[in-house]
């Protein structure tokens, strides 16, 4: 008599309640990183207000009536561009060392399904930034003694929605790094590629808005140097802003998931 043999419970709850708490998990494990390893936390912060340091200070050594006229929006700008490098390297970078270290298969192995996963480290890595971005933006404004307009309601969102198209492009080069590996040198060009992105001058040109992350940036400036709240600004900026997060966040992520295929055809997922 022949017996069917039935699949193993595995015992882990992938459901809402089961995702909540790999969430947390993983945020908790984020935190703990940042705790266990003060050096490495203090020199990355350090490196920030380094770099921030060195362009006010070597700004108004310079040109000091230029630095003090503009230096709301160097904050705002510097606070996002810091932020979406959070973001983006986050993720990107991850996907790398995952792949390195030869590990980037277990995660295909969770019982939560390998998309999720990488929803979560995304959503993590964005919370990361906030965190980054609030200490920063208090250590700069008090160094300048300039203090912006800093509403939780139209902050939160407008940021977030801004540095969503650099997690798209953490996406794209995640995905990239699953099929060719090392591609270091190319995530450090794009630090100077969304520089030029969040300094795009869209009052002058409007259809720059539709770039990544120039919209976000304009909008942040008006809120924090202007006080503007979320609900002040017209409809079709905010669909823009809400256009193009969603679209570039979406086809990041369709570039990751084809690029993992595109490896898992030509058998070099597990190769480094």
């Amino acid at each position: 008599m022949s017996t069917t043999s039935q699949p193993a419970e595995s015992g882990i709850d992938t459901g809402p309640r089961g995702y909540l708490r790999f969430f947390l998990a993983s945020f908790r494990k984020k935190l703990l990183l940042l705790v266990r390893y003060p050096v490495n936390t203090l020199s990355q912060f350090g490196t920030v207000l380094l770099v921030f340091g060195v362009i006010f200070y070597g700004g108004r050594a310079v040109a000091p009536a230029a630095i003090g006229d503009s230096i709301e929006g160097i904050i705002v700008g510097y606070l996002l561009w810091s932020m979406s490098i959070t973001a983006y390297s986050g993720l990107s970078w991850g996907v790398a060392r995952e792949a390195q270290w030869g590990t980037l298969e277990q995660l295909f192995m969770s019982p939560f399904g390998f998309g999720p996963v990488m929803a979560t480290k995304t959503v993590v890595n964005v919370l990361e930034s906030f965190l980054w971005g609030a200490a920063t933006l208090f250590v700069m404004m008090a160094v300048t003694d300039r203090w912006l307009a800093v509403d939780p309601l139209t902050v939160i969102p407008i940021g977030a929605l801004a540095i969503a198209p650099a997690v798209g492009i953490g996406f794209v080069f995640g995905g990239l790094a699953i099929r060719f590996k090392r591609i270091e040198n190319a995530f450090q060009l794009v630090q100077f590629l969304l520089i030029g992105l969040i300094a795009a001058p869209v009052e002058q040109y409007p259809l720059l808005r539709w770039l990544p992350l120039a919209q976000g940036s304009r909008m942040l400036r008006t809120a924090m140097q202007e006080g503007v709240p979320i609900w002040a600004f017209p409809t079709g900026d905010l669909a823009v802003l809400v256009v193009t997060a969603v679209g570039y966040l979406g086809v990041g992520y369709a570039a990751f998931h084809y690029c993992q295929r595109w490896a898992r055809r030509e058998g070099v997922m597990g190769h480094y």
